[in-house]
């Protein structure tokens, strides 16, 4: 198949299975679809099949059975052809700490032929992308875990892949590297036309990047489609109202009545599913008004990722903001460090 053809695919994953020798399936007969220029996001625990999954796609471990065909390649039978296609940057980036930066890159632009008089031109755009430019000439051995796995995404991005995999790229970058990594990978998708397969274990990340998503645990996929349509599925917006007299509790009840049914105890106040959703927020506060009931407080709790995530797989994703401020703790000591 054509180089131009294997552009055009993006993946396509059939009864994907793969077991180790103790445990159960570490990824149990899976199926998805991942459209040419979309984003994917794939979320799910800690040892749900996240990474398992993309280490088979991106050919680095054979499935036990099923298919998958990435840009278009057979990843068993082509897999040599996958990995022209594809850019990966994995939770483990093989990195020597005896090079720096800048020596990577020309070292990953020289084994993809990227013409010489191209080569520093190429190297230096993706360090400044991923912001590194400051860093570039000190030895890997004295990068924080983020501005590794900074480099490793320009890494991947060097040879300008049609398909992207991301395994949980942004643990460890403060949030201003992790908003300009997001800018990147959009950019990637909208303007390029890069296929995103993106794991993570930051909602908000899935909610701001993904076209779709896709929720694995305990190796089957148990969710997918767009956020919007996720959340929506698990229920409607509550609204909850607490009135600046308590004598009013009674009349706010029937007031909000009108709009939806209860939704839990509020201590002060009234909690009601909204039947039209979000728009009818207005009307509330319209028709409080109207049966003169002042309000103290007034809150919106929409659905979010993360209550989809509790709802599918019983469980949160505990721990990721205190790995996260360390990382960040070390991004900063290093920075600060001489060359």
């Amino acid at each position: 198949m054509a180089a131009e053809d294997s552009g055009r695919k993006g993946i396509e994953v059939e009864g994907l299975v793969r077991e180790f020798k103790k445990g159960p399936r570490a990824v149990d007969g899976i199926d998805l679809q991942v459209a040419p220029g979309e984003i994917y996001g794939f979320l799910g625990p800690n040892g749900a099949g996240k990474s398992t999954t993309v280490l088979m796609l991106t050919t680095l471990l054979p499935p036990t059975a099923g298919t998958a065909r990435v840009a278009g390649f057979d990843i068993v039978a082509e897999g040599s052809l996958v990995r022209t296609a594809i850019g990966a940057a994995l939770q483990e980036a093989a990195l020597d700490p005896l090079l720096t930066g800048r020596e990577h890159m020309r070292l990953q632009t020289a084994l993809h032929g990227i013409a010489k008089d191209e080569r520093q031109r190429r190297s230096d755009e993706l360090l400044d992308r991923v912001g590194l430019s400051q860093a570039a000439d000190r030895k890997v051995g004295g990068y924080s875990g983020g501005m590794k796995r900074r480099l490793d995404l320009a890494l991947a991005l060097v040879h300008r892949p049609r398909i992207l995999f991301l395994d949980e790229p942004t643990t460890g970058l403060d949030i201003q590297s992790r908003t300009a990594l997001w800018e990147e990978v959009a950019r990637l998708a909208s303007d390029d036309g890069v296929t995103v397969f993106l794991t993570t274990q930051y909602l908000e990340e899935a909610d701001t990047l993904a076209d779709r998503v896709g929720i694995i645990d305990h190796g089957k996929i148990v969710a997918e489609g767009t956020p919007a349509a996720l959340k929506a599925e698990i229920g409607r917006p509550t609204v909850e109202a607490v009135p600046r007299d308590p004598a009013d509790r009674e009349r706010m009840e029937g007031v909000l009545a009108r709009f939806g049914e209860p939704a839990g105890a509020s201590p002060k106040g009234v909690a009601v599913r909204l039947e039209g959703g979000e728009s009818e927020l207005a009307e509330v506060v319209r028709a409080l008004d109207a049966d003169d009931i002042a309000i103290e407080h007034l809150q919106l709790h929409a659905p979010s990722l993360d209550d989809v995530f509790l709802t599918k797989t019983g469980r949160s994703l505990e721990g990721a903001e205190e790995a996260e401020a360390e990382e960040e703790a070390e991004d900063a000591a290093a920075e600060a460090s001489p060359a």
